[in-house]
This record gives structure tokens, sequence and C-alpha cells, in this order.
């Protein structure tokens, strides 16, 4: 094998490496985090769990991105434990597939339709589609179709030059001796393991091995302990997942871990004993890219069968590693949602934007609960509803700041152009949310110093007031429903609203005035209506900014003033009936 050799090895397996990734993130934006939502909900049964494991695996290609997304799952109270085992089983014989795949390549006939099924045939007409769908389409399903063919194509074309570039070590007797050495299954078990750790994907080291098989030097005696190893070489993957997470996160990362050492001992315990007292006539046979194939799903399928039934006692074997020394400290609803945030699901940028929206809209939830408590401390103040309004404030700060600095993460991600939206939209609301909250303290703090000072508006003052309020709970609710269902049918009948509410609170402080005048209201309870008013219109502004932004992005641009000009253009009829229909819903007595 010459220098040359050796670099068109480097370069074959650069192009391995570099088609398998852009091919699972092409199978993985296809997805757009529907089988993470399967994962997520479908794990009530050991069986089905496996099949879902395997099946999630097969498809995006990655025993790793599986297990360090049930990590994740796991961290963030999304599933138990006990649900995760069935799925990390499953993701190991799922990964296999792409050893079927690539044992393809090993087809040797002369008939014309037998070297069709070879990739290296097909291969480059799944380019030449891909590169045709990446340069003449916009749609993101094409592009991510075009990842996925591209992707294949590279991995195959790379396969075949590291097979190629390999073939001379045949004739090298320094290489076959070291493959010789390989024959020792502790070994050919730590090589298989360090290979395996060092590109943290088993699927790929199974690949390099299965194109080292194009050499006819590498044995099964050789190729077996290999394989052995790389299977707990790709726990690598998700123990480092597990550092800084939750005691049952690190649990699940170290039940991968156990099942691969466990399954891999006890397989090769049976097989070499067998093997010692009745020898296998194939292990002196050279390898083949099939054979490979079959001698990796064969372990995992019966390690999976094996240890399936014995689950809770790895459950248990990682419960006692990670020991309970101290209880969880934060049980609250709002850092329960907050873990849905978990840095893993990054890798997977389409389940991040989903579980990003879900958090913002908990938020938006509480921000609305805050509100509505407050406007309810005008009526009748009570000192548990005025805590709860501190206390939701502040959880609505706590999301912002967490919620804001995992979408600026996410935002460096290569994201669809449905998720750019969606994160452009939580990004933009996140803010108007807490400042919703920010006023409903406002308006609490104004409840409190009239019951304090035991103040009291007069029946005019309390029934305008009242009609206020409606038409702020009102706009609350149609902001809040727009946001949840994306709406914008709905959110087009915010501005109307808005301008509605704007117009009641000048009408309000012209009448406190009037009354002032009068001698019938104080100027003290002029300042707290005042402020009341006030704070009011600003929540009615923040859902405008939230109703406007949703339509705005919709439509790929935010020119905020733009929008607003047009709409309020006095030729708008649709929009003139609308402040109309609102304006004789909320008239003042």
């Amino acid at each position: 094998m010459t220098f040359f050799d050796f670099l068109t090895m480097l370069g074959g397996l650069a192009l391995f490496l570099y088609g398998m990734n852009l091919m699972g993130d092409g199978l993985s934006k296809a997805s757009g985090g529907r089988l993470e939502r399967i994962l997520e909900k479908l794990t009530s049964n050991p069986l089905k769990a496996v099949l879902l494991g395997a099946g999630v695996t097969a498809v995006i290609q990655s025993s790793s991105a599986t297990t360090v997304m049930v990590v994740g799952f796991v961290n963030s109270g999304i599933m138990k434990l006990q649900q995760a085992v069935g799925i990390i089983m499953g993701a190991n014989i799922g990964t296999t597939i792409t050893s079927w795949i690539l044992g393809l390549s090993g087809i040797d006939s002369s008939s014309f339709f037998v070297k069709l099924l070879k990739p290296t045939s097909f291969s480059p007409v799944l380019a030449l589609i891909g590169v045709v769908f990446l340069l003449f389409t916009k749609k993101d399903n094409l592009k991510n179709a075009a990842a996925i063919l591209i992707g294949f194509a590279i991995l195959m074309f790379g396969m075949d030059t590291m097979s190629e570039a390999v073939k001379p070590l045949r004739d090298v007797p320094e290489f076959t001796s070291i493959l010789t050495r390989f024959s020792n299954p502790i070994l050919g078990m730590i090589a298989g393991l360090v290979l395996t750790a060092v590109i943290q994907s088993s699927s790929a080291s199974v690949g390099i091995l299965q194109a080292l098989c194009a050499t006819g030097a590498v044995g099964y005696g050789a190729a077996i302990p290999i394989i052995m190893g790389q299977n707990i070489g790709t726990c690598v993957t998700a123990m480092i997942s597990g550092i800084g997470a939750s005691k049952n996160a690190k649990r699940t990362a170290l039940v991968h871990l156990y099942f691969n050492v466990i399954g891999t001992v006890l397989f090769m315990v049976a097989f070499y004993a067998i093997n010692s007292v009745n020898p296998f006539p194939f292990m002196g046979d050279a390898a083949t890219p099939f054979g490979i194939a079959a001698v990796h799903s064969v372990f995992n399928v019966v390690a999976t069968l094996c240890l399936l039934p014995f689950s809770k006692l790895l459950v248990k074997l990682a419960v006692m590693t990670v020991k309970d020394e101290d209880k969880q400290v934060e049980n609250s609803e709002d850092s329960k949602v907050l873990h849905l945030l978990d840095v893993r699901f990054l890798d997977t940028p389409s389940y991040a934007v989903e579980q990003s929206r879900n958090v913002a809209m908990e938020m938006a939830s509480l921000a609305e609960e805050s509100m509505n408590l407050a406007m309810e401390l005008l009526e009748e103040y009570d000192i548990t509803k005025a805590e709860r309004v501190v206390a939701l404030e502040s959880e609505v700060d706590r999301f912002e700041d967490e919620l804001g600095t995992y979408l600026v993460k996410l935002s460096s991600k290569n994201l669809s152009e449905k998720d750019s939206h969606t994160l452009n939209n939580i990004l933009h609301c996140i803010g108007d949310f807490e400042r919703i909250s920010d006023h409903a303290r406002n308006i609490k703090e104004a409840a409190q110093e009239m019951f304090e000072k035991k103040l009291e508006f007069s029946d005019k003052a309390k029934a305008e007031l009242e009609v206020l309020k409606r038409a702020i709970h009102d706009i609350l609710q149609i902001t809040m429903r727009s946001f949840y269902e994306e709406d914008l049918n709905l959110a087009k009948l915010v501005e109307p609203l808005e301008e509605v509410i704007d117009g009641l609170n000048l009408d309000i402080k012209q009448r406190h005035v009037k009354r002032l005048r009068k001698g019938k209201c104080t100027i003290e309870l002029g300042f707290i209506l005042s402020d009341i008013t006030t704070n009011f219109e600003r929540v009615s502004d923040h859902c405008s900014n939230i109703a406007v932004c949703l339509v705005e992005v919709n439509a790929n641009e935010f020119d905020t003033h733009a929008y607003l000009d047009e709409l309020k253009q006095e030729d708008n009829i649709d929009f003139r009936g609308k402040v109309m229909t609102y304006k004789e819903r909320y008239q003042l007595p």
C-alpha cells in the first residue's frame, strides 16, 4: 500500500463519515420532530418501546442520536427511566440497518439487474436527483430529501473509495499479523471499543470494518470481537450527554452502557465456550460485508431478547450506581416545564423548537393568569391572590431569561422555514409576555394601596373600570389564543380592540377630571385610577405587539409601523367595521 493509497483511504473515510452525517441530518429534518413526539408518547409497553426504538433509529441512522434524545427526555421529566430501557435496546437493533445497506456493496454478479442492486450503481442517480432538488427548489421537504439522497451517495462513494484503497493491504504481511492479534477476543473488543468511542458512531465503525473486508484478510475470528467492542464504544456519546444532567438522565446513560457490556460479556462467553467445544467452521473464513451485518444484527437481537425480561434489574443496577443522596429541591410546575429546554434537544432543532413553543405557551398562560388575578384584586383585595400575582411575575421573568438564552442557541442551528417562523415569533413575543406580568404586578400594588388606605372609587368610576377590565380580559384571551393556535384570523382581531381600549382609557381620564372639578373624587384616587388605566392600556399595546408579530413574521416581514399605518387607513373598511363593533360592545355607562 503506497502513501497515495493511504491518502485515498483517508479521503474515502472523510467522505463516508460526512455522508453519514449529512444523511442523518436530512432524515432528522424530514421527520420534523414527529419521530421524537412518537418516542415521547408511545413507550408504555416494553416490547412496543423496543420496536419503536428500532424503527426510529433505522430512520435517523444513529443509535447515539436516539439514546441522547432519550437521555434528554428523562432529564426533562417527559419520560420515566423504566420507559427508556426498551427504546435503548431497540436503538441498538435499529442501528444495524446501516450495516445491511452497506453490505449491498459486496454484491458480485455479472447479471445487469443484480448489479443494479449495488449502491455504487444507483447512488450516482440518487446524487443527481438530490442536486436537482437542491438547486431548483425552495421547498423544505424537497431540500431535506436532497440532503438524504446526496448524503447516501457520498456515504457509498466514500465506502467504495475506502474499499479500493485498502485492497493492496492484503499483500502486506504486517497488516495481516495485526489482524491476527485481533483474533484474541479481548484485544479485538478493545480495538472496536476505542475506534467507535473516537468517531462516536457504531454504524460508521462497522462500515469501516466492512470496507476492510475488501482486503480479504479480515477473518470472522478477528471481526466478531471487534463488533462486540463497537457496541460498547457507542455508549460514549450517551455517557457524555449525561454529564451535568439529572440523576435519572445519568442512570439512562448507564442503562445503555450496562446493556451493551452485559450483553457483550454473555454473548462472548457463550460464543467462545461453544467454539472451544465444537469449533465453528466459518471462524477462519474471510469476513464479508453481509457477514459483518449479520453478526452485528444477531448480537443485538439476541442481547435484547435475553435482557429485556430483566430490564427492571438494569434499572436497579443504574440506581445503585447513581444513588439518591439529596432530594430534588425544585419541584414547582414552572421548573418541570423549563426542563423541556434541554440542550440535548438542540441536536434535533425541529423538536427543540416545538419544546420551546410549549414553554412559551406556558409562559403566556402564566402572564394571562397574573393579569386576570390582578383585575380581580380591584374588586376585592385578597392577600393570597396578591402573593400569587407576585410569584407569577417572578416565574415569568425566569421563563424569559431561560427561554431567551435557549432560543439564541437554537437560532444558530439549521432550521426549516416553518421552524424559523416559530422561533422568531417566540423571540419577539416573550418580552411582551414578561411586560404583561409586570403590569399585573403594578395593578396589584395599586389595589393593595387602596386596600391599605381604605380608599374606594365612586360608583361611576367602578362602572367605567368594569368596562375597561372586560375589554382587557377579552383582548388578552384573543391574543393568547391566537398565539397558542397560530391563528392569524384571531390575531387580526386584536388591533381594532386595542384602538377601542386606547379610546376608553382617554375617555375614563377625561371623565375623572370632570368629577374632580365637581368635587366628586379626590386627587389621590385620581392618581391611582390613572395608574391603573395606564397599565391596562400598556397591556393592550403588548397584545397588539404579539398579534402584529404573528401576522408579520408569517409574511416574512417585520415592519410594524408600515403594517399598522396601512391597517389603520381611513379607507380600510374591514378594520373600521371591527372597530365600530368593539365600540358598541364596550360602551362606558
